[in-house]
């Protein structure tokens, strides 16, 4: 494994000025300014809470009687579920598990985009190696242990949420702080001069600690894969080790529970796998570090994400071979769309067209845009097999209950809020070529829909 070189800087005579130059003020608000980053900041961890309250056992069911939830909300069972210390030292546990997982498994070092001071940063991608090692201990211990050996974070889901949420708040209070020092260069949407604001969108652009730059480490892309991605595998896997000790001795688990574990599962694999794609996606080359990304990466996406799963380990549901075909084709064609939109847009960015199938329009500042193929039909075809995946996901709990189509719903918000922000990146990057470029793709995400 070769060694990391040291990151590029711009030099000057007058370091004060570079900095200023290169941190311009933000004068412009996303999420509606302040209250609106007060409102996600509150609203996404009661969301979280919400979510097991209309769909846990310890509320009555999903979504559980209306006259029962005063006294749930009452209930010292339920306020006893959402603190336990030594959850929270487990999840402390875990984040250093991860990081010692990043730090010596071996890896690629793979340089980032140009950053506004000219320099690249450099990235260690080990998030596959370190998911394989991972999911090999968990098998072991299911298959020495029996199911009921992983059924911890079934069982402490509640406390582990609390532990992920306190966890995020204190990584978002910590680069905050350290956004301040010397030479930090800043996300141009953070830098509003606003404490709350900058504290939830993300003051910097590439967080770091003192002992970080010697090795390289970077927080925001460490964040972004391994610790709440690979969680969420587990979580999933721990959900289905309750439903076969809940089932019986030797008892398989049920089809649903099966499609979620492979569909989910393969997704997380996948996204370990290509784990250097991220290095051009807009969280990391333009968006800051805060709150917003510390806690949708640490809680939102491991415990939102596996409500599916969840909810089948106390409601079994048999899908039957009808509706386990039908959900199984709706996954693998938006994973296939997913995959082939993705795979053609990496190779053409790094000028792999090996086909010559892909025709492209050439723009003023040099660069050029894919006009055909999946990307000739939308403009983020990739958000359309999301889309698919996400429904396929909800559906493999029927439709005895809304609460488990959440997942979908949600996603339409955000994919149609980031397609939204990628427009407008764009519009502002190549300027009229845009709009010639959009008359040529004219949907959004689905063709003659949106």
């Amino acid at each position: 494994m070769a060694s990391p070189a040291k990151v590029k800087t711009l030099t000057t005579s007058d370091p004060h000025a570079v900095t200023e130059a290169l941190n311009p003020k933000t004068t412009k608000f996303e999420f509606a300014g302040p209250i609106g980053a007060l409102g996600v900041s509150v609203v996404t961890p009661v969301t979280l809470y919400l979510l097991h309250l209309g769909c846990s056992e310890i509320s009555g069911g999903c979504p559980p009687p209306l006259l029962s939830l005063p006294s749930t909300l009452q209930s010292s069972r339920w306020l006893n579920a959402m603190w336990d210390t030594n959850v929270f030292l487990v999840y402390l546990g875990w984040y250093a598990y991860c990081l010692l997982c990043w730090r010596v498994i071996p890896g690629d070092w793979v340089e980032g985009t140009v950053l506004r001071n000219g320099g690249k940063k450099l990235y260690k991608m080990n998030g596959f190696a370190c998911g394989l090692l991972t999911l090999g201990l968990v098998v072991g211990i299911i298959l020495h242990h029996g199911p009921l050996s992983f059924t911890y974070i079934y069982d402490h889901y509640l406390a582990l949420v609390s532990a992920s949420i306190v966890f995020a708040f204190f990584q978002a209070c910590a680069v905050y702080a350290l956004s301040f020092r010397k030479g930090a260069l800043l996300a141009l949407g953070g830098n509003s001069g606003n404490v709350l604001y900058d504290w939830f969108i993300g003051r910097e652009l590439n967080p770091s600690f003192p002992w970080a730059d010697s090795i390289n480490f970077d927080l925001k892309t460490f964040n972004e894969v391994r610790p709440g991605l690979i969680l969420w595998l587990l979580n999933d896997i721990s959900c289905m080790c309750e439903q076969m000790v809940r089932r019986g001795r030797h008892a398989w688990p049920t089809d649903s529970m099966i499609l979620i574990n492979l569909f989910q599962g393969l997704y997380v694999v996948e996204s370990l796998w290509n784990e250097k794609n991220i290095l051009t996606q807009m969280d990391i080359t333009s968006d800051g570090f805060g709150f917003m990304l510390a806690i949708g990466d640490l809680a939102w996406v491991p415990f939102s994400y596996a409500l599916q799963a969840r909810y089948l380990a106390f409601t079994p549901r048999e899908l039957g071979w009808v509706q386990s075909a039908i959900v199984f084709a709706l996954n693998f064609a938006g994973y296939y769309i997913f995959r082939v939109s993705n795979t053609d847009k990496d190779n053409f960015r790094h000028g792999k067209n090996p086909k010559n199938n892909l025709k492209s329009m050439k723009t003023a500042r040099g660069t050029e845009l894919i006009t055909s193929g999946w990307w000739g039909l939308s403009r983020h075809p990739n958000y359309w097999g999301d889309w698919m995946m996400a429904l396929a996901w909800c559906m493999t709990t029927g439709f005895h209950t809304p609460i488990t189509y959440f997942y979908i719903v949600f996603f339409v918000v955000l994919l149609t809020h980031r397609a939204m922000r990628d427009d407008e990146a764009c519009r502002n990057k190549y300027g009229d070529d845009w709009d010639k470029y959009k008359k040529i793709v004219k949907w959004r995400i689905i063709p003659y829909i949106y």
